[in-house]
């Protein structure tokens, strides 16, 4: 993506049925930023992390799982997904998120 130019983050990836479409902006080892889009129907099976992660859905409603209590964000809604706890996400429809990882420092 360029510098210094106004993006809107929802135009960057598109739904495609049957499918979750995914963007890397930044991948290094502190943090990782991606934006998703996912297909209704479509999900990311229960996983963990070493870093703690923060979704901000775009468009669209998700459901979050986050160590057995899930929640239901729509458009505008985040969460902090702590790091070594299991999560999933379920799209209850299509949906667009932008998610980003902060990793520990290695020692």
């Amino acid at each position: 993506m360029e510098q210094e130019k106004i993006i809107n983050l929802a135009n960057e990836v598109s739904v495609q049925q049957g499918q979750i479409v995914s963007k890397t902006l930044v991948q290094n080892s502190y943090v990782s930023v991606t934006l998703f889009a996912f297909s209704k129907g479509e999900e990311i099976s229960s996983h963990d992390s070493t870093g703690d992660a923060m979704v901000l859905v775009l468009e669209g409603t998700g459901q979050f799982t986050v160590d057995g209590t899930e929640y239901v964000l729509g458009a505008g809604e985040s969460i902090i997904m702590p790091a070594k706890k299991p999560h999933a996400v379920f799209a209850k429809e299509a949906f667009k998120m932008l998610l980003t990882v902060v990793f520990p420092p290695v020692a």
